[in-house]
C-alpha cells in the first residue's frame, strides 16, 4: 500500500505525561518527517519510551495534541507499527515465531476474519527479510536474544505499516542482527516509511539516521542528525551522566 504523504507522520504540540505525579515530558513539540530514519536519543530516564507509548495511545497524558498521519492514533492504528523493548515481553507465553509474526496481520481482519494464503505468505517473507524462516516452527523463548528482537520486527514487518517505533532494537543483538535491521530500516525509507529508533549507542547515531531527537524530559534539540548531533547538545542531553559514556562514543575517529 501506498504511505500517506498529505501530512508529517506524527505532529506532537505541547506534550506533558507524568507518573505518579512526577512529570516525565514536558512541553513537547516536534513534526516528524515523512520517510526518515529517526533516532530518539537520551540517558534513562529521559522519557523516550514513554514518548513512544504517548503518541501510541498506550498512556495517558497530562497535556498535549498529539496526530499521526493528521489523524488521532485510533484511526490509524493498523497502519502504525511498535516493536516493544524485550523486558515487556513475555518470553514463556507457548508462542512459536510464526505465530507472533502472523500476528503482523491481525490489524487488518475484522472481528471474525480468519487469515488467509495471502496473510501467510506475507508473514513468511517477513520472516524470510529477517533470515529466520528456518525457526518458523520454534517457541519464542528458546531463542537467542539477536533471533528474538528479529521476530518482532519481523511482525511489524507483516504489518505493512508506514510508521515504525523500535524501542531498543539493538540490545543484546550480534552485529550481524544490527546491520540486517538497519538495512531494513534504510530498505523502509526508500518506500517513503518513517522509523523511529530509541537508541543507546552515540558512536552510531551519525551513520544510523537521518534526524535524532535529543532528549531528557524536555526537548534539547530536533533536526538533521550533522546539524544538532553536536558535542554542545549532547552535553546539555546528558548533564552529569556523561561521564558514564565512553569518550569515542562522542567523537569522530581522527
Amino acid at each position: 500500500m501506498t504511505p500517506y504523504h498529505s501530512t508529517s507522520p506524527i505532529d506532537i504540540k505541547g506534550l506533558s505525561v507524568s507518573y505518579d505525579k512526577k512529570r516525565v515530558l514536558t512541553n513537547i513539540y516536534l513534526k516528524i518527517p515523512q520517510g526518515s530514519i529517526v533516532g530518539v536519543i537520551g540517558p534513562n530516564g529521559a522519557g523516550k519510551s514513554t514518548l513512544f507509548k504517548a503518541v501510541l495511545g498506550l498512556i495517558d497524558t497530562n497535556a498535549g495534541d498529539i496526530k499521526v498521519h493528521g489523524q488521532d492514533i485510533e484511526d490509524v492504528r493498523k497502519r502504525v507499527a511498535y516493536v516493544p523493548q524485550k523486558d515487556d515481553v513475555d518470553w514463556t507465553f507457548p508462542a512459536t515465531v510464526t505465530d507472533v509474526v502472523r500476528m503482523g496481520r491481525f490489524p487488518h481482519k475484522g472481528i471474525f476474519q480468519s487469515l488467509n494464503k495471502t496473510d501467510f505468505e506475507i508473514a513468511d517473507n517477513a520472516m524470510r527479510d529477517l533470515s529466520i524462516l528456518d525457526l518458523k516452527d520454534r517457541q519464542i523463548g528458546e531463542l537467542s536474544g539477536g533471533q528474538q528482537q528479529r521476530v518482532f520486527i519481523s511482525r511489524a514487518l507483516a504489518q505493512e505499516a508506514d510508521l515504525f517505533f523500535l524501542d531498543e532494537p539493538f540490545v543484546g543483538v550480534d552485529m550481524l542482527t544490527e546491520e540486517k535491521i538497519i538495512e531494513l530500516l534504510k530498505r523502509l525509507r526508500s518506500e517513503g516509511k518513517t522509523t523511529l529508533v530509541v537508541h543507546h549507542d552515540l558512536s552510531t547515531v551519525e551513520s544510523y539516521f537521518d534526524h535524532v531527537i535529543l532528549l531528557n524530559q524536555r526537548l534539547v534539540a530536533f533536526g538533521k542528525t550533522e546539524d544538532v548531533f553536536t558535542s554542545e547538545n549532547i552535553n546539555r542531553t546528558y548533564g552529569a551522566q556523561l561521564n558514564i559514556l565512553h569518550k569515542s562514543s562522542l567523537q569522530k575517529d581522527l
